[in-house]
């Protein structure tokens, strides 16, 4: 007799239509961004790809978003909303590394939650610890793109001493040196969501929007999105959102071939615009199981999603 297998996420049934969302942005760091990496003799390295080029041509190198640090700087933004004066992470007894993995979190719910053991945690306003059994939650939420547009080394600078580095009394600090992702870098960066509903979504939409200002390592930290006239006709953030059945809509994405700014804002807009393979002016375009936005109207239903998740939240 053959062995019965349950296919589950380990999520309950949703009582809402589940949608697929992407989102699509270029970046700019508005000053020198640490984006650390590596540690070599007496320096502080930042993440950097090659790109190999045609034959015959040189290899390229470029400064690196890395999607799973944009994802953690995602997650925390989440964990650290304020619900009443407490923490939404203190709420659910989550966090990093110890995600709950919890059914009605709404973190783990879209970033995946992972507790390879039993565990108890302590909760504000809850007297005794819980105990937590062992789940695995895969995240529906996934990041990518980030390799900058320019070809444009980091830049290297000396610091007095390291931070971590407590003054001693007959001790001086320790030099040591730095590198930075110059100012003005254009990054291309997508996040997808796989199957979530609306409610699901707004915490996504939250955590992208809050995190732009603590995107880096130690100070200055902090990014923005990039203000064009190429996408809509006017100065509107290079921002595309999407939400669908169907995956109707060509998707925006930029090599990292490219190092012309222009070309690459180019490329960016002509992809947005092109839906079942033609062009479309409008920069909201609907149909019946696909929708997208762009430029403000991107970023004004985002913000709207956003505020949604607060509002249910503070409940």
């Amino acid at each position: 007799m053959a062995d019965k297998f349950k296919a589950s996420s380990g999520l309950p049934t949703s009582n809402e239509q589940r949608y697929h969302y992407d989102i699509y942005a270029i970046l700019e760091g508005p000053q020198e961004v640490y984006l650390g990496h590596d540690v070599a003799v007496n320096v502080n390295l930042v993440e950097t790809v090659k790109i190999a080029a045609p034959q015959g041509e040189r290899d390229i190198e470029k400064c690196y978003l890395s999607p799973t640090k944009r994802r953690g700087i995602e997650r925390r933004a989440l964990i650290n909303m304020d619900i009443n004066g407490m923490l939404l992470g203190e709420k659910f007894g989550c966090g990093i590394p110890h995600t709950c993995g919890q059914q009605n979190c709404p973190i783990c719910r879209i970033f995946g939650a992972m507790l390879p053991s039993e565990i108890e945690v302590e909760i504000p306003n809850v007297e005794q610890p819980v105990k937590r059994s062992p789940v695995t939650y895969v995240g529906r939420l996934t990041h990518g793109g980030g390799t900058a547009v320019q070809e444009q080394a980091p830049a290297e600078k000396q610091r007095a001493m390291h931070p971590s580095n407590l003054r001693r009394e007959g001790e001086s600090p320790m030099p040591f040196k730095r590198e930075y992702n110059e100012p003005g870098l254009l990054y291309p960066i997508y996040n997808h969501a796989l199957s979530v509903a609306q409610s699901e979504f707004n915490g996504a939409a939250y955590a992208f929007l809050q995190s732009l200002a603590r995107l880096g390592a130690g100070n200055p930290k902090g990014m923005a999105l990039f203000y064009s006239d190429v996408l809509t006709g006017a100065l509107e953030p290079m921002l595309v959102v999407d939400k669908y059945l169907s995956p109707l809509g060509s998707r925006p994405v930029i090599s990292p071939h490219i190092t012309d700014v222009d070309e690459a804002l180019k490329r960016f807009s002509i992809l947005a615009h092109t839906v079942q393979g033609q062009e479309q002016k409008e920069i909201h375009i609907k149909h019946e199981r696909f929708e997208r936005w762009m430029g403000n109207e991107a970023l004004k239903i985002l913000q709207e999603w956003a505020d949604l998740f607060v509002q249910d939240m503070l409940k």
